[in-house]
C-alpha cells in the first residue's frame, strides 16, 4: 500500500522594485529620482541609509500584493506601472517593476491548513 503524496502547497509571487521617477513637473515632496525599495514576499527591502516617504508608501501599499501575483496579460494591473505621488502639487511618479518570481510554501507562511 502506498501513501498518497502530499499536495503541492507552493505558490509564486513576483519580487518588485518601486522607484521614484521624475516627470516634467517639479517634485515638491522629499523624493529624489532613483530612490527605491524592493518587495520580497512580505518584506520591504531598502538599501543602507535609504528612505522613502510614508505618505507615498501609503498610496502605493494597496497595489503591491496585486502586482506580486501573476495576472492576465490584458489586465491593467499587468500593464500599468506608474503611480502618482499622493500630493497633487508634486510631479513624482513611482514605478513598480516586476522582477523575478520567488516560490513560497503555504505551510511556511500561515498556520491555516489547506482544505483537503
Amino acid at each position: 500500500m502506498t501513501t498518497p503524496a502530499a499536495p503541492d502547497d507552493t505558490f509564486d509571487l513576483y519580487d518588485l522594485r518601486v522607484e521614484v521617477v521624475a516627470t516634467e513637473r517639479p517634485m515638491v515632496c522629499r523624493h529624489a529620482a532613483g530612490d527605491a525599495f524592493e518587495v520580497h514576499g512580505e518584506l520591504l527591502v531598502m538599501g543602507a541609509g535609504q528612505s522613502f516617504s510614508l505618505y507615498a508608501l501609503a498610496a502605493i501599499l494597496p497595489l503591491l500584493p496585486a502586482k506580486q501575483r501573476p495576472t492576465h496579460p490584458h489586465d491593467w494591473m499587468t500593464t500599468d506601472a506608474d503611480i502618482a505621488c499622493p500630493d497633487p502639487h508634486c510631479g513624482a511618479r513611482f514605478r513598480i517593476t516586476r522582477l523575478g518570481r520567488r516560490t513560497f510554501s503555504h505551510a511556511e507562511t500561515t498556520v491555516v491548513p489547506l482544505p483537503r
